[in-house]
């Protein structure tokens, strides 16, 4: 069997039963466990698929965003723990910008309030939540997109081009190495792009569950902003530190 055809037949595999074990993979394609742990180094290594002990799982590609009440019960702790930490980041005189999310909502409570700060945030959910905590807040305009309550478009990225910042705290829907920071959505891609771009500090801000996931459009690579996480799998952290700095946190 010619190698592209034996690489397709893995992805179908893969498809159909999300996990495979070499032994799978031997009897099915009727080739060496050697040729086979070379196609899934390969495949690997180009973002096809993740290898895991005795075989490989598929790579979880998302096209469809949940929206903020789905994504705010998951994994709760991890999420408050992240953000409690990243709000410790922030210095008394500082512009910093918060991305939609549920894990840069959890911020708000934990920045500072005895202190000269301003905020600026795409989201009508976190300028309302900041302004309960009397936080001096920027809200940007645009279209309000429904599922995430969050202001995308053209209107909002000419006003966020704009603006700089000494930190920017981006949430994010997938970590790979090879695919980069990804989010399902084209225009809140291009916001989390110019957000990373004008500050002088940037984070990703990503719980466990978004190691090794690729969503349809990325926003940078990994190499553009630190991450802060509160569990990242020992493998796949020591292949992102190379490019970059994670740090993990719990409560």
């Amino acid at each position: 069997m010619l190698t592209e055809l034996r690489r397709q037949r893995i992805l179908s595999l893969l498809k159909e039963y999300e996990m495979v074990t070499l032994t799978e993979l031997t009897d099915s394609l009727n080739v060496s466990e050697s040729t086979i742990r070379r196609d899934l180094q390969f495949m690997e290594d180009h973002g096809l698929l993740l290898r895991v002990h005795g075989g490989a799982k598929k790579v979880n590609t998302l096209n469809v965003e949940a929206n903020m009440n789905e994504k705010s019960q998951v994994n709760v702790e991890g999420k408050i723990a992240i953000a409690k930490y990243a709000a410790s980041l922030v210095q008394p005189n500082e512009i910093i910008y918060l991305d939609a999310g549920t894990t840069t909502f959890q911020m708000i409570p934990f920045l500072p309030t005895d202190v000269q700060l301003k905020v600026v945030t795409n989201s009508v959910k976190h300028a309302a939540q900041l302004s309960d905590y009397q936080i001096e807040t920027i809200i940007l305009g645009g279209n309000v997109k429904l599922s995430t309550q969050a202001s995308t478009g053209v209107t909002t990225s000419e006003q966020l081009q704009h603006y700089r910042f000494d930190q920017a705290f981006i949430g994010i829907n997938g970590i790979d190495l090879h695919a980069g920071f990804t989010t399902p959505d084209i225009e809140e891609a291009h916001l989390k792009r110019i957000g990373l771009k004008n500050s002088a500090r940037p984070f990703i801000l990503a719980d466990a569950t978004k190691f090794q996931t690729i969503n349809f459009v990325q926003v940078a690579p990994v190499h553009a902003a630190e991450i802060i996480t509160d569990h990242c799998p020992s493998d796949i952290r020591k292949r992102l530190s190379l490019h970059t700095t994670i740090k993990e946190v719990t409560l």
